[in-house]
């Protein structure tokens, strides 16, 4: 059975999760899920660490193949289980979630992250309010990249759901998490009504509500 490590609060794993959802496959029957990471451990293992070195959260082993980066776990579940043609396989569909995946983890979580991780995981006295200030509003600017995509489709590809949208909207749940249980810290969130639009779809005709957090994980108290 496919076995896959992870704590379901992590956003990396929930991508995952989601995706395994989308495609008809469940914890329990089709694969194995180990809480990991945290306040769960077990990444610092001689074990773990001989399957990620990197220490982290997810990671997927299946039929002998070892695999880590959770946009490289999507990718690689997406092209062994898409049976049901839940994700389109056509060219521009692929790529253009392609681009949006690539964009995310290089882009827009590198800028997100220290507003995340400075009010979530750093002690009140030591937080750095003027990076997590400027880390928000420098991440209400990406978002608005988005939002213009989005005001001539209905999907970051295009027509149709794909394995781009996951990633986009984690983050996007959580930029908006965070100005809610942070709003003097953040800011003002940014006002983007395509991106509402379509995070409401997206709640409507997919599995979001089953993994998006529905409070942050706070564990600096």
């Amino acid at each position: 059975m496919m076995r896959l490590w992870g704590r379901k609060s992590s956003i990396n794993v929930q991508k995952v999760l989601w995706c395994l959802a989308e495609l008809g496959l469940k914890e329990g029957i089709d694969f194995e899920r180990i809480d990991a990471g945290l306040q769960f451990g077990k990444v610092r293992t001689p074990e773990f660490l001989k399957l990620n070195p990197n220490g982290l959260v997810p990671t997927l082993e299946d039929k002998g193949l070892v695999l880590w980066e959770s946009n490289t776990i999507m990718r690689y579940l997406a092209s062994q289980h898409n049976k049901n043609s839940r994700f389109p396989a056509d060219i521009a569909s692929q790529y253009g979630s392609e681009k949006w995946m690539d964009w995310q983890v290089g882009t827009l979580w590198p800028v997100l992250r220290p507003a995340f991780l400075g009010l979530t995981r750093v002690p009140l006295a030591e937080q750095n309010h003027e990076l997590i200030l400027k880390s928000y509003q420098e991440t209400n600017q990406l978002f608005e990249v988005l939002d213009q995509t989005l005001a001539s489709q209905a999907f970051c590809s295009g027509k149709k759901f794909h394995l781009g949208d996951i990633v986009l909207s984690l983050c996007a749940h959580r930029w908006m998490l965070i100005n809610e249980t942070f709003p003097k810290q953040t800011g003002s969130r940014a006002n983007l009504k395509n991106l509402e639009r379509w995070l409401n779809q997206l709640k409507a005709e997919t599995h979001f509500e089953a993994f998006a957090e529905k409070e942050l994980n706070i564990i600096n108290k």
